[in-house]
Order: structure tokens, then sequence, then C-alpha cells
């Protein structure tokens, strides 16, 4: 029999429900795609430290999946492992709360998330940081090494391209199970329920339906009174503002928390008779005067467009100050619906308020001609990641250059563009959102420094003048002007939180213990001759981590082209898997004899998407740009998967095969933090020059092919 046949007729997991290795290997797949999207939503709502590493766990899952399929052929029975596993895993972190998780800070100067930027000179609390992010990640490893190991074993004792085949579409159906779950606003039980009873299909003993169920209830436990969207975990409690003699019949007011990080007030700020209304002091009407701020500066009160609009205390302050029409947009729907059903001014009840749920730079550019009296920035600050693929932010591309620029097209002459942010990192900070603003409308910002939230308010306006806003509240800066060295956001480089002139060294600490812990996990699994000879597979290797930089870029280029929802999000993974399906088709229905002339194409369309980036695709109208773009990302995804299948299929050990190539995207996802300096598009061309290297280790690979494979 040719290496491609069976290996062996005895079961290979013996307590499985289904029999068919086909779909055993979906399940398997299906379950691995669950867990790992369940675990990258949920680790960072747990463990604060390790939402400030966005793709920590994404590296982590590939590397597990990686060491687990290389093991698969010869240590089947690890499998079992992956509840005990999960359970310990989950179980820890179910209690962030009483051991004091969410508490740990992280001291980095050199950026500004979740308190990172907070200084300590205590090595012992820094040692104590590193050391739970590296436990953290070496036990989600653990639970996909453990889940990793039938795909490998699989892949040893089915036809390669067949078992990928079944590898991918269990994938497929991971996601399209995880987008409608996150559709329905399902909570951590249901992620990880859904996982794991696809890997009781696998291995049905009683102890491992014992596991789930205790996995099943941590997850329940750490929910609380949470709710949760697509993107975050929405906490809120009952709030009082002071004790001000606000009138007894008022609705309740409340305090919401998102990933457990404090977001923003639902108050009651309407004005009652008697009130205290000096504004030079703390109290309810200085935050009222906050809010109406950007919509008393104007004098026309048409319409106003309030973007990150939140729960609607922008809203309701556009409604106060006798706004006729007011349309508000929130990328998150649940908050928007927190909103609807708990402010007590219920803004979003109002008959002039058109609530949208989107991306802000997608509406931007999908209601190109729409014009506004004011566009009004909330406090808009993200505590969610923009995509599983990338370390950054689902607001950084709100605050670049050319988001701001897109937004004040929807200006009219006489209107005003309003930006209100926390600028409690320091003054960079307020230096940067002055040149930003001052670059993207070609207008020098007035600025108030209000203080509440940390924030400060910059307002833009043809003829709006400092005396003008002064008026209006009287702290306003004089005569400001900005450091014009500080570095601005665009969307090439869209890092409005890292610090000007401060490399991050902390950061690159955490980055290169993993690195060095990775390579002795690798060292341990392949051998001493990792990296030279035998099993592990360099070719392969280089493919997964250039692939990985593609699918960053990917993912990022086409956030930027139609938003960063997570609808947008789940089909770009799907249309990426689709590609890739397609990619192994070909190779299974053509055998391409010399899989080194789709290298050509390859670098070709990653060259053409160097070139017809976002910004020159934007210009487009939004149909052309679906086609355009669609075909344009589609291609190099296809071009990979056809060179990695017909590798797969010309090699004998199949499962080192893709278990090296898993664990080159461990590569890539590091890769990835060098966007930090770098820029995305660098990005982009770094992926291509990792696919050249690995054309040139073809000729070395073939060594590794199995006699007679073409």
């Amino acid at each position: 029999m040719s290496g491609e046949s069976i290996e062996s007729e005895r079961p290979l997991l013996p307590s499985a429900i289904i029999r068919h290795r086909g779909a055993q290997m979906a399940l398997a797949t299906f379950g691995i795609l669950v867990i790992e999207l369940a675990l990258i939503r949920w680790v960072g709502t747990q463990i604060r430290i390790a939402a400030y590493f966005a793709n920590l766990v994404l590296i982590a899952a590939f590397l597990g999946m990686g060491l687990g399929v290389a093991l698969g052929r010869k240590r089947p029975e690890l499998f079992r492992l992956s509840f005990v596993a999960l359970l310990v895993l989950v179980g820890v972190l179910s209690l962030s709360q009483p051991l004091g998780f969410m508490q740990m800070r992280f001291p980095d100067p050199s950026m500004s998330l979740w308190g990172a930027d907070v200084a300590s000179s205590a090595v012992r609390d820094f040692a104590i940081a590193v050391a739970a992010l590296l436990g953290c990640f070496w036990a989600i490893a653990a639970v996909f090494l453990a889940a990793g190991v039938p795909v490998g074993a699989l892949f040893a004792r089915m036809p390669a391209l067949t078992a990928y085949r079944w590898d991918l579409g269990g994938s497929l159906l991971g996601v399209v199970a995880m987008s409608v779950i996150a559709w329905l606003g399902a909570s951590p039980p249901i992620w990880f329920g859904l996982g794991l009873f696809a890997w009781l299909l696998l291995d049905k003993r009683p102890l491992n339906w014992l596991l789930a169920i205790g996995v099943v209830a941590a997850a329940w436990w750490s929910v609380g009174q949470a709710v949760f969207s697509p993107y975050n975990r929405i906490d809120v409690a009952p709030y009082e503002l002071g004790q001000d003699n606000r009138p007894g019949d008022r609705m309740p007011e409340w305090n919401v928390s998102v990933n457990r990080d404090y977001h923003q007030l639902m108050l009651d700020l309407r004005s009652w008779p008697g009130q205290n209304r000096d504004v030079t002091k703390d109290g309810r009407a200085r935050i009222a005067a906050i809010y109406e701020l950007p919509f008393r500066a104007t004098e026309k009160r048409d319409n106003a467009l309030v973007v990150g609009a939140g729960t609607g205390n922008d809203v309701a302050a556009a409604l106060r100050t006798g706004f006729k029409r007011v349309v508000s947009i929130d990328i998150d729907p649940r908050i928007i619906e927190l909103g609807r059903k708990l402010h007590p001014e219920q803004p979003y009840s109002d008959p002039r308020t058109f609530p949208v749920v989107n991306d802000a730079r997608a509406y931007f550019e999908q209601q190109r001609g729409e014009m506004f009296d004011i566009v009004c920035y909330g406090l808009l600050d993200s505590h969610a990641m923009f995509s599983a693929m990338s370390s950054l932010r689902l607001d950084n591309y709100v605050y670049t250059r050319e988001g701001i620029a897109a937004a004040w097209r929807h200006v009219k002459d006489d209107g005003i563009l309003s930006v209100s942010f926390s600028v409690f990192a320091g003054d960079w900070m307020v230096h940067r959102l002055h040149l930003m603003i001052e670059q993207a409308t070609g207008i020098a910002p007035v600025m108030v420094p209000h203080g509440y939230n940390y924030g400060m308010t910059f307002l833009v306006g043809r003829g709006l003048t400092e005396d003008r806003v002064a008026q209006v509240f009287p702290e306003v800066v004089r005569g400001a002007t900005a450091d014009a060295s500080i570095r601005i956001p665009t969307d090439d480089w869209p890092f409005l939180y890292l610090k000007p002139n401060t490399p991050p060294i902390t950061y690159g600490i955490v980055l290169i213990l993993i690195a060095l812990t990775a390579l002795l996990a690798l060292r341990g699994v392949f051998g001493k001759q990792a990296f030279s000879a035998g099993k592990f597979d360099r070719q392969a290797f280089l493919l997964g981590a250039a692939f990985m930089l593609l699918e960053t870029r990917m993912v990022t280029e086409l956030s930027l082209l139609f938003g960063s929802t997570w609808i947008v999000n789940s089909c770009v993974f799907g249309g990426i898997l689709v590609m890739v399906l397609l990619g192994n088709a070909v190779a299974e229905r053509f055998r391409p004899a010399r899989i080194e002339r789709w290298y050509a194409p390859l670098a070709i369309a990653m060259v053409a998407i160097w070139f017809f980036s976002a910004g020159t695709l934007n210009a487009l109208p939004l149909l052309q740009r679906g086609v355009v773009a669609g075909l344009l990302y589609a291609l190099p995804v296809f071009f990979a998967g056809v060179i990695f299948s017909g590798l797969l299929r010309r090699r004998a050990d199949t499962s080192a095969t893709l278990g090296s190539n898993l664990c080159g995207s461990v590569l890539g996802g590091l890769l990835e933090y060098a966007s930090t300096f770098v820029g995305m598009k660098a990005i982009g061309m770094l992926a291509l020059v990792i696919y050249l290297t690995s054309a040139l280790a073809h000729k070395r690979g073939a060594l590794l092919d199995r006699p007679g494979a073409e």
C-alpha cells in the first residue's frame, strides 16, 4: 500500500460514538475551532494582562495544535487529557476576581492600555505578571496540544488531501457555528459546551462527560450577572451620582463595565428647578455641560451624528439641546439595547433618534453625501480586540488621520467636528490627537480640557473660534500648539496608544520568553535534529508563518473596506477557509507536478494587494469595491492553499508536515507585532519574503517527499 493508505485498521478512538474517520476529523477540528474562539473571547475578560497581548490565545492555540498534531501519530491516547487541561484552565480563570487576576498590572511605559502604563519599579510585580502570562499561555497550549493529537493520528491513517479536506470542513463549520451563537448573544457556557460536545462524540467515556460538565459549570460561574455581545462582556450595576437632591421620581442610574473595566455611566442629566448649575464645580450640572458642549457650540441644530454612542449619553445631550434628528452609531448591538432599556433619559426611545449598529468607518464610507451640523465622537474607547488575527483594538481605525478625514467629509460647511478622548496617558496623547485632527481637517482644533473621565474635547469648525467655544464652556486652551515630531496614527500605522520614542522593552521581554519556550517545546517534540533535518518540515513551517501574516493583512484591509464588525470578520475567516478548500480541491484533482510554479502567481497577487490597498479601493462604489476586493484578496489565499496542499500530498509524514505548518503560524503571530514599528502594509511584504524563502526551502524539502509521489 502507498504512504497515503490507511496505516492501521485498529480503531483509533475506541470510545468514539462516530466511527467514520472523515467525520472524526471534522469533529476534532470543529471542537478545536470553537474552543479556540471561545478562549479568544473569554480569556481577556478574566485576566487583564492577557488582553494586553491581544493574539496571545491564538499563538498559544496554534503552537499547541502544531505540537499535538506532530505527536498524534505515536501518542493518540493523549487526546483524553484535553478535557482535564481545559477544566484546569477554565476552572482557575473562572476565579479571576477572588484571585485578583483582573487587578494585575503589566507596567509598560510604552503603551496606554488598560493601566499598562502605570509606573512600577517593583521587579517582583513585573515578575509575577510575566509568570502569570507565561502560565496562561502554556495552559492554553496544553489544551490544544491534547486536542490536536487525534488530528495528527487521523492524518497518518487517511489520504493526506482527503484528511485535509475534512479538517478544513470542520473548521469552516466551527466558524459558522460561532457566528450563529454570537448573533444569538450566547454566553461562555454555551461556547465551551458546543466545542466539548464535538469532542465527546470522539471519546464518550463517563469521566469526560463529568469533566465537560465541570468546564461548563466553571464558565457559568464566571458569568455572574453579565451579558455578552459579539464583542464584549458587559456588567451593569446601580450607581448614584452624589447627594445632589435629584427628584425622587427619576429612573435609576447605572454603571456600565465592559470586559470588567469601567466603560461609562448612564446618568440622568436633565435639569430641574432649583438645581445648582455651576459648571465650574464637580457635579451633575458640570457633567451635563461637558456632554452638551459640542452640541451648543454650533448654531444650527437640524441633524447630528454621534459616533460611539454607547448607551446614549451623547445622544441624550443632543436631544436636550434641541437637535431635530440624531443618528447614533455603535458597533455593539447589546450596548445599544441596554441603553434603550435602562438609560434614565430614554434617548433611544425618542422619535428623533435613529440608532445604527455599524462600524464608524464603514458608515462614513457607505453613507457618502450625508451631511450633518455636527459629527460628535463620544468617549469612544474600545475594550475589545479588533480580531483574533491582530494586536489591534476595535477603535484603532476610527482614530487615524484617514478615519478623522472620513468623518470630516460628513460635516457641513458651517458645522463642527467634535472628538472627546481620555488623555490620562499624558501630554503626548494630547499632542498626537491635536496633530491628527489638524492634519485630517486642515484646521487646528479648539481644545477644552474638562477632565471628565480624564477627557479632553477637540472641536473643529471652518468658522469656529476659541471665543465662541468659551461662551459655551469657559475652560478653553488658548493658542494651543502641538509637537510636530510625534508620529500620528494612519491606516498603515493605526497605533494610537503607543507612546512616542519609548521602546516596548517589557512587551518585548514577554514575546521573547514565549518564543524561547516555544523553541524548547519544538525541540522536545521534533527531536534534537529539529530545524535541520528529520521530521520537522521547514518549508511547511515557513508557509505557516507567511500565511498567518497574509491572514492578518487580509483581515485589516477588508475591515477597512467593509467595517470591523463581527459579521465582516466571520465572513473573512469563512472566506479564507473556503479558498483554502478550493486550493486543496485543485491539488487533489489535478495533482500539480511542480508546486513551485504556483509561487509566481502568489507573489503577483500579493504585490497587487500592496498597490491596490483599502485607501485606493474605498474610492469605488460599494458593489464594485466588494467584487474587486473579493477577487484581489481571495487569489493569494487560493494560490497559497494549492502550494500547501501540493506539499502535503508529497510528504511521507503528513502529521509532522501539518504540525510544522501550525507551529509556523506561531512565528507569524509573533512577527505580527512588528507592525507597531513598520506598519501594516509592510506586514504583507514580510509575508511575501517568507513565502519566497519557503520556495527556496522547497528543493531541500524534496528530500522528505515520499517515493513515487508524482
